[in-house]
């Protein structure tokens, strides 16, 4: 059981969306056309369980992001907070360009599509290939401000 001195400062999965889930088990309906013809009953448990297997999995296999301690996780990428600048949250059109066309060539990204929130995080890291880091996320502020937070942390802890 995790305390809060051990519990992150923030987590998301970044689940599909509902019409996503729904979309991904209509598999299984098409799993059960198949199998009709050697029975009706295996043909409906079949595609039952094909259904309920995707959904689970495409929910279970969803990347995370969490800010634990100093260190930002994203997917399966980690940084710790010493190296980032600010956070910059990104909300609607926002978002949409910073998911497009500002989307940066040297960046690292974890997007989703159904999610409208992006956080921008620069990187200070002069060895680090990568710039910024450009990240799905339904609460944007949340994790702009656990970020800002995880890096004030880094600045008070001793090197």
């Amino acid at each position: 059981m995790n305390t809060p001195a051990t519990r992150p400062r923030y987590r998301e999965r970044l689940t599909p969306s509902l019409w996503m889930l729904i979309t991904i088990a209509l598999a299984g309906p098409m799993v059960a056309l198949v199998f009709v013809p050697i029975g009706a009953t295996l043909a409906l448990v079949l595609g039952g369980v094909v259904s309920l297997l995707l959904v689970i999995a495409s929910i279970l296999l969803s990347p995370v992001i969490e800010v634990d301690g100093t260190v930002l996780r994203a997917g399966r990428a980690h940084i710790d907070a010493r190296w980032l600048a600010d956070a910059e949250q990104r909300t609607g059109e926002d978002a949409r360009r910073a998911r497009g066309p500002e989307l940066p060539r040297d960046g690292w990204h974890l997007l989703r599509g159904g999610i409208d929130g992006v956080v921008v995080v620069s990187l200070t890291d002069p060895d680090d290939p990568v710039r910024a880091w450009t990240i799905s996320s339904r609460t944007p502020d949340r994790l702009a401000s656990a970020i800002s937070a995880a890096r004030r942390e880094t600045e008070r802890a001793p090197i």
